[in-house]
């Protein structure tokens, strides 16, 4: 539990010397810049901003396996909404393959 706390905070400390560095925050402002910038006026402490970037870390991929599952499911069972979708894909990507 120490080494991932440990991790962790070297991570937001990274985040944080990146967000520094930046000249324009716009592209760059995801949940964890949000803690960060919470910090930074007060509304929140150095162990608050951890313990969210740490639950977040462990939680999420979980969370979104199930979330993708029932979303797989659910397509899978309604073939129009399947058809729809590809259609669309082709429309946006053309005949460029597919990336992540």
């Amino acid at each position: 539990s120490k080494d991932l706390k440990g991790a962790m905070e070297i991570l937001i400390e990274q985040k944080r010397q990146k967000l520094s560095t930046l000249e324009k925050l716009d592209e760059h402002m995801d949940f964890a810049s949000q803690l960060i910038f919470a910090q930074n006026r007060g509304d929140l402490t150095a162990e608050n901003v951890n313990q969210c970037v740490l639950e977040m870390m462990i939680a999420a991929p979980d969370t979104l396996s199930v979330t993708l599952f029932f979303m797989l499911i659910l397509i899978a069972e309604h073939p129009t909404v399947e058809e729809e979708m590809m259609r669309e894909i082709e429309t946006v990507v053309g005949k460029q393959e597919l990336q992540s």
